[in-house]
C-alpha cells in the first residue's frame, strides 16, 4: 500500500514539472512574438514589406603619402667636382628646364680645358704625319714600320682627344667652342627638367665631391598617392578606380585620383602598396605629404532592409516579420554595410526571408508593446 502511495505521489510530482516546463517554453516563445489589434497597427503607422538582395558599396578608408617616380625626381652633382660659386636656389623655388641652376669652380677645369686644346693640336699635326708616311709607303719611300707607328700615334691620339671632349661634355663646355681665348675657371650648372627644387645640400665657397648631391630636383607634373592597403581589402580594388584624397589640414579638400597600379608584394604589416594618380596636379602637394583617402567598393548580395526596419535590444539587432495577420514575430540578424537609408542584414538562425513580410515602418513601436507585455 506504501508503495502504491509513492508511486502515486512520483507520477504528480513529474507530471508538475512536466508542466512547468511546458509553461517556461511557451513563454520563451511568446518573448519573440507580439500580437497587435487594428487599431494599434494603424496608429503605430506599421507597414510590412518583402525583402530583396542587393549589393551596397561601403567605404573603404585608407592612408598613405605623396609619391614621386624616381624618373622625376632628379639628384644633382658636379661630375668633376668643385667648389660652389654661385647658386639662387631655394626650397620650394620652381625651375625651368636648361635654367642655370648653380656656377662650380676649380683648377681642374683649367687643366681639362689645356689637356684638350693641347691633344687636339697634336692631332692635327699626327694626322699630317700620318697623310705624309701614307704617301711615302705607296711610293716604297718609307718602310711599313714607320708607316705603322704615325698610324698608330694618330689613332691613340684620335682616342685621347675624344675621350677628352666627353669630360668636357660632362661638365657643360662645348669642345667646338673651345679655344685659347674661351679657356674658364668656372663651368655652369642647368637643370634638366622643370618643376621645383626640393633640396638644396650645399652653401657658396663649399667645395664638393662628384659623390656629393647639391641639389634634388621635382618634377610634379606626374607625383602619385601610394596608399597602404589592408590584404583582406585588395581584392575589392581595380585599375582604374576611382577614389577621393584628402589632408589631414584640409579634409573638406578633395582631391580626385585613379589607380594605376597595384602591389604584388605584402609587407610585414599584411598590406600592400597602392599607386594612385591626381586627375588634376595642385602645387600644394608636397612629396612626403600624408594623406587619407576613400575608396567606394561594393560588398557582395546580401539582403538589405530599411535602417528604420532594424532595432536594437541589449547589445544585439532584431527585425520583425509578419508571422499572421498582426502578430509579429522578432528576428536576431547582423548588420553590414549600409547605403542610401538601406543595410545589409544576415539571418543568425536558419530562417528563409523568402515571401514573408518584414516590418519597414513602426518596429521600434512593436519593440516597445513587447517588452512593456513583458513587464
Amino acid at each position: 500500500m506504501k508503495n502504491y502511495i509513492l508511486s502515486i505521489v512520483v507520477c504528480l510530482i513529474l507530471i508538475s514539472c512536466g508542466d512547468t516546463k511546458q509553461a517556461e517554453t511557451e513563454t520563451a516563445s511568446n518573448e519573440t512574438t507580439v500580437a497587435l489589434t487594428d487599431a494599434q497597427v494603424k496608429n503605430a503607422g506599421i507597414s510590412v514589406a518583402t525583402i530583396e538582395k542587393q549589393a551596397i558599396a561601403r567605404l573603404l578608408k585608407v592612408n598613405g603619402v605623396i609619391d614621386v617616380p624616381p624618373q622625376n625626381m632628379v639628384s644633382i652633382s658636379a661630375p668633376l667636382g668643385g667648389y660652389l660659386k654661385y647658386t639662387k636656389l631655394l626650397p620650394g623655388m620652381h625651375i625651368n628646364k636648361g635654367e642655370s641652376i648653380a656656377v662650380m669652380e676649380d683648377p681642374q677645369y683649367i687643366s681639362l680645358q689645356q689637356e684638350y686644346l693641347t691633344a687636339k693640336a697634336k692631332l692635327s699635326y699626327l694626322q699630317n704625319e700620318y697623310s705624309r708616311q701614307e704617301t711615302l709607303n705607296k711610293s716604297a719611300a718609307a718602310s711599313d714600320k714607320v708607316f705603322q707607328e704615325a698610324t698608330m700615334n694618330y689613332s691613340s691620339q684620335k682616342v685621347l682627344v675624344k675621350s677628352l671632349s666627353e669630360k668636357l661634355l660632362l661638365i657643360g663646355i662645348s669642345p667646338d667652342n673651345l679655344n685659347e681665348n674661351t679657356i674658364s675657371r668656372s663651368i655652369a650648372i642647368h637643370s634638366p627638367i622643370d618643376g621645383y627644387v626640393s633640396k638644396v645640400n650645399v652653401n657658396i665657397g663649399k667645395y664638393a665631391s662628384p659623390t656629393d648631391v647639391l641639389f634634388e630636383l621635382v618634377n610634379p607634373q606626374d607625383i602619385h598617392l601610394a596608399l597602404d592597403i589592408f590584404e583582406k581589402d585588395i581584392d575589392n580594388l581595380q585599375i582604374g578606380q576611382k577614389l577621393l584624397a584628402y589632408t589631414n589640414s584640409q579634409p573638406d579638400k578633395k582631391y580626385p585620383c585613379e589607380i594605376i597600379l597595384i602591389g604584388k608584394d605584402i609587407s610585414e604589416t599584411r598590406s600592400v602598396e597602392v599607386h594612385c594618380h591626381f586627375d588634376a596636379y595642385d602645387k600644394t602637394l608636397i612629396p612626403g605629404m600624408y594623406m587619407n583617402a576613400e575608396i567606394e567598393v561594393s560588398s557582395q548580395n546580401d539582403f538589405v532592409i530599411a535602417d528604420e526596419s532594424i532595432v536594437t535590444f541589449e547589445g544585439k539587432h532584431y527585425i520583425f516579420y509578419e508571422k499572421s495577420k498582426n502578430n509579429f514575430e522578432m528576428i536576431e540578424v547582423e548588420t553590414g554595410n549600409s547605403e542610401n537609408g538601406k543595410t545589409q542584414i544576415t539571418f543568425k538562425s536558419n530562417f528563409s526571408p523568402e515571401q514573408k513580410q518584414f516590418v519597414i515602418k513602426g518596429a521600434y513601436s512593436i519593440l516597445m508593446k513587447s517588452k512593456n507585455t513583458e513587464e
